[in-house]
């Protein structure tokens, strides 16, 4: 017994050590960084064009319609409830891309979508044609952002860290699978909650892990 819990507390320092000082930390730190302020910024454009976002923060979004708070702190507090898993089940998840998507991202997200009303005419987004032609971009812009931030290897959010514990627990079931089935009910809970479900939502829930693989794979030469 004094074995076991003497290399489980070397695993912890171990993991801790991980989360404060990676490899290459200096270039992670700035790709990361980068990748929430890009992810942020698109997803306040995926707000404002109102044809759907990621599945998490269409429940974000639902959950706005019962309480007094912004986006930003509702987000956070669905962060926080899932982080609660992920501190329970797989320490080695957490590290600084995890704080910095987790209580940052719809902070973020708010500032951008403020600084759009300032800057542009009053129902800038509500044209159909705008919308649509804003749809690809803001989407790209939200996926390299969120490709940025989990390349740079600092840890996950508690939203896309719960599917690989799922994964663990749940050998006969393939990673896609479940990561698609996670992707779904949280589009569902939104939709239920009055959350903003449209084609971005099914696209994200349907293809988000799939390209950022890719995208992954081109942004790994800058951390080489």
């Amino acid at each position: 017994m004094s074995s076991s819990n003497g290399n489980n507390k070397k695993n912890r320092f171990q993991n801790l050590q991980w989360f404060a000082r990676p490899p290459k930390f200096a270039k992670r730190m700035g790709m990361m960084i980068c990748g929430v302020i890009a992810q942020g910024l698109g997803l306040s454009l995926l707000r404002s064009i109102a044809l759907g976002t990621d599945p998490c923060s269409c429940l974000t979004q639902g959950v706005t319609n019962f309480v007094p708070l912004s986006f930003g702190t509702c987000q956070l507090m669905c962060h926080l409830v899932t982080f609660l898993f992920v501190i329970r089940f797989d320490l080695s998840m957490i590290g600084f891309g995890t704080i910095g998507n987790m209580c940052f991202l719809g902070y973020i997200s708010d500032f951008f979508g403020w600084i759009w009303s300032l800057v542009l005419p009053l129902g800038f987004f509500e044209g159909t044609v705008t919308r649509y032609a804003l749809l690809i971009p803001s989407l790209a812009v939200f996926l390299l952002g969120a490709a940025a931030y989990m390349c740079a290897g600092l840890g996950s959010s508690p939203y896309d860290a719960l599917p690989f514990i799922i994964a663990n627990h749940v050998k006969k079931v393939p990673f896609k699978i479940l990561r698609m089935i996670w992707d779904i009910s949280f589009m569902a809970a939104g939709f239920l909650l009055g959350g903003d479900v449209g084609i971005v939502t099914v696209l994200v829930a349907f293809f988000l892990g799939p390209v950022i693989t890719w995208v992954q794979k081109k942004m790994e030469v800058f951390i080489a």
